[in-house]
């Protein structure tokens, strides 16, 4: 293997040493005989690749993502464990506001067909009225 193939392998590896459990679970800790463990989901990806151009000329590239979130904590009193979840305020607020985008349009056609109906009655009353107005 090549140098360039081994650094790369390198590269990959300190990449991976990110995604452990240190970084799910953080470090414990305690205040007034309650401990407290934080939990987070998290995600990630690593790659990389090489090649050399026909003049003989390379390069390698690596490259990693995570992804991290608050999940929650648990927490220790007493000698029985609770779990507390992280509350995420954004996705709670863009739910709401979701729910009500479509209230607005439901009430929104509710009332356009009830006004339809209204005028397509009124409508025919006035034919009607006219109609017995002329025969009569």
């Amino acid at each position: 293997m090549g140098t360039t193939e081994t650094d790369l392998l390198e590269q990959i590896g300190k990449a991976e040493e990110s995604f452990t459990v240190r970084r799910v679970f953080g470090e414990p800790f305690e205040k007034d005989g309650v401990t407290v463990i934080p939990a987070a989901r998290v995600q990630g990806a690593v790659g990389g690749g090489g090649g050399q151009a026909p003049g003989g000329e390379g390069g390698t590239g690596t490259g990693f993502a995570t992804n991290t979130k608050p999940f929650g904590v648990f927490v220790i009193k007493d000698g029985e464990v609770g779990w507390r979840p992280a509350v995420d305020v954004n996705r709670m607020i863009t739910g709401c506001q979701v729910v009500a985008i479509v209230a607005l349009l439901t009430i929104r056609s509710i009332v356009k067909a009830r006004l339809k109906a209204e005028m397509k009655a009124s409508t025919v009353a006035a034919l009607a009225a006219k109609l017995g107005a002329t025969t009569g």
